[in-house]
């Protein structure tokens, strides 16, 4: 067996410096969403970084104009979102790590997605439901394409899955 000389060797066995300053996890208010936060916890611990917790209010369909006054049922459903994301903050606040809520209108992946180009965000940590078969055809797949067009490697957790990160750190 032939042997690597010195240099290569220390080059392939040291490791590849990572610094996240800012990390994005979007919420839906999900059991997905919190086990999300609860591996950016670990990661902003970790790397002494930032997490913006976004949740972004889908735009109300046309059908919903008939109905209802479309900027007031907006309005509203954008202050119980806000009020919601102060809770989870207020759950999940540590010392250590910086918590910063932000509540957008809008195609959730999309916002999602430029919500990270515009805060230059290091990772995206989002949580997903695993829907399956026709569900996932119809629903679609909020991670899968954030996944796709995020400017930044993101974190898919999924909601049953082997855990890393304990509830407790």
């Amino acid at each position: 067996m032939k042997k690597q000389p010195a240099s290569r060797s220390a080059e392939a066995s040291s490791p590849v410096p990572i610094a996240l300053k800012s990390i994005l996890v979007p919420v839906d208010f999900s059991e997905s969403a919190r086990k999300a936060l609860q591996y950016a916890l670990a990661f902003a611990r970790l790397f002494k970084a930032e997490i913006t917790l976004l949740h972004v209010a889908p735009e109300l369909a046309e059908e919903s104009r008939v109905t209802f006054s479309m900027p007031e049922l907006q309005q509203e459903l954008l202050q119980d979102a806000a009020q919601n994301l102060a809770k989870e903050i207020e759950r999940a606040a540590t010392p250590e790590v910086s918590l910063k809520p932000v509540v957008k209108k809008g195609t959730p992946y999309y916002e999602i997605v430029e919500a990270a180009r515009e805060m230059n965000a290091d990772l995206i940590v989002i949580g997903t439901h695993g829907r399956t078969g026709l569900k996932h055809v119809f629903m679609g797949s909020t991670a899968e394409r954030v996944v796709r067009h995020a400017p930044c490697p993101v974190l898919v957790v999924r909601e049953r899955e082997h855990e890393f990160v304990t509830a407790a750190q």
